[in-house]
């Protein structure tokens, strides 16, 4: 281990030679010529375990190499300490970088003051401050006279209350104060901000008042702080107090970022907590005056109220910007736009008046804001508006144009408009916008959705013929699909054994399984059994959700026995089963109108390994109730806990 053999200072050292390979650092070879180099060559040494930290990333080897010149009477430097605990740090390990700094000062081998509190901060970034409170007080006790920098100080203090401990942060004030520091307003904001935190405001203002007593001046930061924490225990006197005296403190504060940080903290409270008026109030009247960015306090603002989900007041707040001649940022007004497309039909027109006024100033949508815009514009029916977007991408520099199209595509399914389906790839034509395969897969797809399969049948015959892009795999499932829908059974399983073959198309386990859902849904089970056995004889693996479709669409067409034979042969011998596959089957046993063998088969499945879900046992719970068998519902309910699960809300809704 590193320093267990330091030779004592009272030991004359005779001058050595030791024989190491040079390549031993890094690979171990003993092939290797053996070079001389002196124990005393303390720069040489160094210089290599440092390289070995920080050029190599090996700190194993650097350890190894490091505790081997110790056993042969080499002295460390602070600089050998300080590499090693940086390497370990940067991988991660920060338990054993602890570790190895305390063994040293057990050691009796201490770094001077300044190497220390290099090695502490860097101990700290472990977010672990008890680990690193306990290293620190075994280097003052050993070593008196060292005091940690108050920087090392704050930062502990601060993770104490990020782990909602004030009082131990309130300990580590009295022991710098105990040595010597005096804390700045860091140091007391800190404190006050981990009471606030924990909702001890009397705390926090005791702090507050000592921090005056000691004579540190309050910055901008710690009355936002005491504002936060008034706001969350709904002090609305002491909180607007305290902002008259934020508002006094920020016209005379110097420093920026501390100005900015305490309004950032303001208003993301003020958010957090509801106080969405007072924030407006604070955008028209400007109560911080010059102290802080106009473009900086809007922005938050902004940023703010989106988190919150109040999008309407952040584009307010964009509304008294522009008003001001302010321009905002991209980002914040992409923020408001994509959020307001996810609102329905208030917020969505909303949206598309805010693109259209920031089109003004050089704004344009991001992708996926677009895709979010597009798909609310449709399901409310405004193609005139969808498609008036679209236009505004395409002006776009840069831009994938097929991959806009397909976004606005997949929008028109939602709004069942073929129309504009069959329009949209005339324009794309004309514009010289190849359509691709998942152009014309989205076509197709939209068109039998909507049940006109008809449609999506010529689209496939172009793509065929070569008229167009050939089609995929994905084309085929969803044709297939979309006869099964409307009935028209021959066809789809011609295409599944006929055309896709002679096409040099495989169908694959997604193929398969849409078309025994859609044989299942038409009450065709032995059509739908007859398929699995070809899917299998094909080679394709089943999947749990090819095991979840025959279970359900067995039990649905009463052939209960047919589906326990089916998992006792085919499903579990697989070990392809998932709680899908189980909540199917206990479904099927329940629905029989037999409880006690649905509870057998649950058990049965805890009893062999497995653990299904809440779901499972809520079917079970459900049949119980509705056959009055309330006593049982409960028994199966303190089963399900005795196997890790707790009930959910539908669990006491279906007992209630």
């Amino acid at each position: 281990m590193f320093l267990t053999t330091l030779p004592s200072t009272k030991t004359p050292i005779s001058p050595k030679t030791l024989t190491i390979p040079l390549n031993f650092f890094f690979t171990h070879s003993s092939s290797d010529h053996l070079d001389q180099i002196s124990i005393d060559n303390t720069p040489y040494w160094t210089k290599t375990i440092h390289h070995l930290c920080t050029r190599h990333r090996n700190v194993d080897q650097a350890l190894h190499l490091l505790d081997h010149l110790c056993l042969r009477g080499y002295r460390p430097v602070p600089l050998n300490l300080t590499s090693i605990v940086h390497a370990l740090c940067d991988s991660h390990r920060f338990d054993e970088a602890h570790h190895r700094f305390a063994h040293s000062i057990h050691s009796d081998y201490v770094p001077d003051q300044r190497t220390c509190n290099v090695i502490i901060a860097r101990l700290l970034d472990s977010q672990t401050p008890h680990t690193t409170l306990n290293v620190l007080r075994l280097l003052s006790h050993l070593k008196p006279d060292f005091v940690a920098s108050l920087v090392n100080y704050n930062r502990l203090m601060d993770q104490f209350c990020s782990l909602r401990r004030p009082s131990e942060a309130h300990t580590v004030l009295f022991d710098m104060m105990s040595r010597g520091h005096c804390p700045n307003a860091v140091s007391y904001t800190t404190l006050i901000n981990g009471y606030c935190g924990i909702g001890e405001l009397s705390h926090a203002h005791k702090v507050f008042d000592e921090m005056c007593e000691r004579g540190v001046a309050p910055n901008s930061m710690t009355y936002s702080v005491l504002i936060s924490g008034g706001l969350r225990k709904w002090d609305i006197r002491g909180a607007v107090e305290m902002m008259g005296k934020l508002w006094e403190a920020m016209k005379g504060e110097d420093d920026t970022l501390v100005k900015n940080a305490a309004f950032s903290n303001l208003i993301e409270s003020m958010c957090r907590e509801g106080y969405f008026q007072e924030v407006f109030g604070i955008a028209e009247d400007r109560p911080q005056g010059e102290s802080v960015n106009d473009e900086f306090t809007y922005g938050q603002m902004i940023d703010s109220l989106c988190k919150a989900g109040r999008y309407h007041g952040a584009s307010r707040i964009v509304y008294i910007m522009r008003r001001r001649g302010f321009i905002p940022r991209v980002t914040s007004y992409n923020c408001i736009v994509h959020g307001l497309s996810k609102e329905g039909e208030g917020g969505v027109m909303r949206a598309y008046q805010l693109l259209e006024e920031g089109i003004e100033f050089g704004y344009l949508l991001s992708e996926y804001t677009y895709k979010v815009l597009v798909e609310g514009l449709c399901q409310e029916s405004d193609i005139d508006k969808a498609r008036q977007v679209l236009q505004y991408m395409l002006r776009k520099e840069r831009v994938d144009k097929t991959m806009l199209y397909n976004i606005y595509l997949r929008a028109l399914c939602l709004a069942n408009n073929t129309t504009e389906l069959l329009n949209v790839l005339v324009s794309m034509l004309q514009t010289e916008c190849q359509p691709d395969v998942i152009t014309l897969n989205i076509v197709v797809n939209g068109f039998c959705k909507m049940g006109r399969v008809e449609e999506a049948l010529k689209v496939l015959d172009d793509m065929m013929t070569g008229k167009s892009c050939a089609p995929n795999v994905v084309t085929f499932t969803t044709i297939i699909n979309g006869l099964l829908n409307v009935g028209r059974t021959q066809e789809a399983l011609y295409i599944l054994q006929d055309v896709m073959p002679q096409k040099g198309f495989h169908p694959n386990v997604v193929t398969y399984n849409a078309v025994l859902r859609g044989l299942f849904k038409l009450d065709q089970g032995k059509q739908a059994m007859e398929i699995f056995n070809g899917m299998v004889t094909e080679g394709v693996a089943a999947d749990s959700t090819t095991y979840t479709i025959i279970i359900d669409g067995l039990c649905e067409s009463d052939q209960l026995e047919e589906a326990k034979r089916f998992w006792d042969d085919v499903i579990w011998p697989s070990q392809i089963h998932d709680n899908f596959v189980y909540a199917a089957i206990i479904k099927g046993i329940c629905h029989s109108g037999n409880f006690d063998e649905a509870c057998h088969f649950l058990y049965k499945l805890v009893d062999s390994g497995v653990s299904p879900n809440i779901f499972s046992y809520n079917i079970v719970i459900d049949t119980a109730c509705k056959l009055g068998l309330k006593k049982e519902a409960y028994e199966v309910v303190r089963e399900m806990k005795r196997n890790g699960l707790s009930p959910d809300s539908v669990t006491w809704r279906i007992l209630d």
